[in-house]
């Protein structure tokens, strides 16, 4: 059996993985990923993250692995000023979206949470065994911040309480976000400064919705200024803030101290530094062992977001005709702590690159008679099983895993013999390869219009034009047959 090695984000380092409960086989090993806040659509970079933790979680099970898997909703609006670093700030991003649609908080969380459940599995994700909601947990934030208050590690402001990071470091001994790469969150300065706060860094836990000492009777009276989502509290009706949410529903599921933390490069700066401390501060002990980040996608070479109109999405892959399983191939093609950058067009090769595996697997899937091995092709069977899962336990080295399935492909292994080897390798790369069938070899659209216009100019014989528009098409990585029942087109 191989050893997994995953980069540590808090070491730095690439780690031998051992997790709590022992080191060998049938260990257990608690995992938590950062999910999505459910008040828009999640979008192609968020899937990424999802699609590295979704790996890493295959990677596990494959080496003999029993594993819990828990993945946050975050459908409590917290407040946009996290993107500046600063979560106490800006506005609540529910209630922004529910004004711009016309509906409530509660139903732009059931909708966007429910979208991106259809997403997650037309990308092949493994559910975790809880989707837990943020809204579903607020009695256990409520009881952590109860904890910490227990412990000073609280004080309370106008506008709510707040985590006293300083006091942390001084009752731990730790120094307070060791996890960012930012030195600003060490140093203590942030973009926007709460003058009441002791501290810039100062993070919080529970915010108020009304002043304090109003009675939640009478604040739920006031339709002026009441909230969509809000809940009493020893300190006042309120919200939590974005962190505590992540804490307590990670230790609820997973234990005070766990072995794998995922999530996105974003919220390696402040949510998760501000993660550990609370967790830590509540509970005295570590609170996760390895820390695993997945890097931004690029789009065009360019920062994706909203406001630059390229946060693609699950629903705009599909209107352009391809597999969302192509975009998890591309996702495939990167490691997971390298950039990658997505482009339509490296959309277009993973597409040809799935449907011409797909076309070898319904190949494989026909043949019979299973051949005796000879020496040398066993040694290859058990050659490319090897390097398959030295790569993937080499931290997810799914590039090389993909140069190893090709090669297997274009061996000359017996077929039943190659197709169980795709099977393997598709329990950790999650392609859907067991499920193929005809149908499921998908063209893309542009891929589409170009061969209805070579059938076009082939039926008023201008045959030089129907010629280039082919070679477009063996440029772009498509074969066209022409059959009796009309062109047939295959990757090359």
């Amino acid at each position: 059996m191989s050893d997994i090695y995953i980069t540590n984000s808090l070491s730095r380092k690439k780690e031998k993985f051992v997790p709590l409960s022992g080191e060998r086989v049938k260990a257990h090993v608690g995992m938590y990923t950062c999910g999505p806040t459910v008040y828009d659509y999640a979008h192609i970079g968020n899937f990424r993250t999802y699609t590295a933790s979704d790996i890493l979680l295959r990677v596990l099970k494959y080496n003999g692995y029993e594993a819990t898997f828990i993945m946050n909703v975050t459908d409590v609006g917290h407040l946009s000023g996290d993107n500046l670093g600063d979560a106490d700030t800006g506005e609540d991003r529910l209630v922004k979206a529910a004004k711009k649609e016309g509906k409530t908080a509660w139903d732009i969380a059931k909708f966007y949470t429910n979208a991106f459940l259809g997403d997650f599995e037309k990308l092949n994700l493994v559910r975790p065994r809880l989707f837990a909601k943020a809204t579903e947990h607020i009695q256990e934030q409520i009881d952590l911040v109860a904890r910490l208050e227990e412990k000073s590690l609280t004080y309370k402001i106008k506008d709510g309480i707040y985590f006293d990071t300083k006091k942390f470091e001084e009752t731990s001994g730790k120094k307070y976000g060791e996890l960012s790469n930012l030195d600003k969150i060490k140093e203590g300065a942030r973009v926007e400064a709460n003058p009441e706060k002791r501290n810039p860094r100062d993070f919080a836990l529970w915010k108020f919705s009304y002043e304090a000492g109003r009675s939640f009777d009478s604040a739920q009276d006031d339709v002026s200024m009441k909230r969509h989502m809000e809940w009493e509290s020893p300190w006042g009706i309120g919200f939590p803030g974005w962190h505590i949410e992540c804490s307590a529903m990670s230790m609820k599921y997973l234990g005070e101290s766990f072995d794998i933390h995922a999530g996105g490069e974003d919220i390696r700066q402040t949510h998760h530094p501000n993660e550990i401390a609370q967790s830590e501060g509540a509970t005295g002990k570590r609170f996760v062992k390895y820390w695993v980040h997945t890097t931004h996608l690029k789009v065009d070479g360019k920062r994706m977001g909203k406001s630059l109109g390229n946060a693609y999405t699950i629903s705009d892959i599909e209107k352009k005709g391809f597999d969302p399983l192509a975009l998890r191939y591309l996702y495939l093609t990167a490691h997971y702590r390298d950039t990658l950058n997505f482009t339509w067009d490296s959309l277009t090769a993973s597409q040809n690159a799935l449907d011409k595996l797909r076309e070898h697997v319904i190949s494989l899937k026909g043949a019979s008679n299973r051949a005796t091995l000879s020496l040398e092709k066993e040694k290859k069977v058990e050659d490319y099983s090897k390097r398959f899962l030295e790569s993937v336990n080499d931290d997810l080295n799914t590039p090389r895993a993909l140069a190893v399935l090709w090669e297997a492909v274009k061996s000359n292994v017996p077929s039943e013999d190659k197709y169980d080897l795709l099977m393997s390798f598709d329990e950790v790369l999650g392609l859907g390869l067991g499920q193929i069938t005809n149908s499921k070899l998908q063209i893309p659209k542009e891929i589409e219009n170009l061969i209805s216009k070579r059938e076009e100019f082939r039926g008023k014989g201008d045959y030089e034009s129907a010629d280039k528009i082919r070679r477009d098409l063996e440029a772009k990585g498509f074969f066209v047959k022409d059959t009796d029942k009309g062109p047939r087109v295959v990757p090359k």
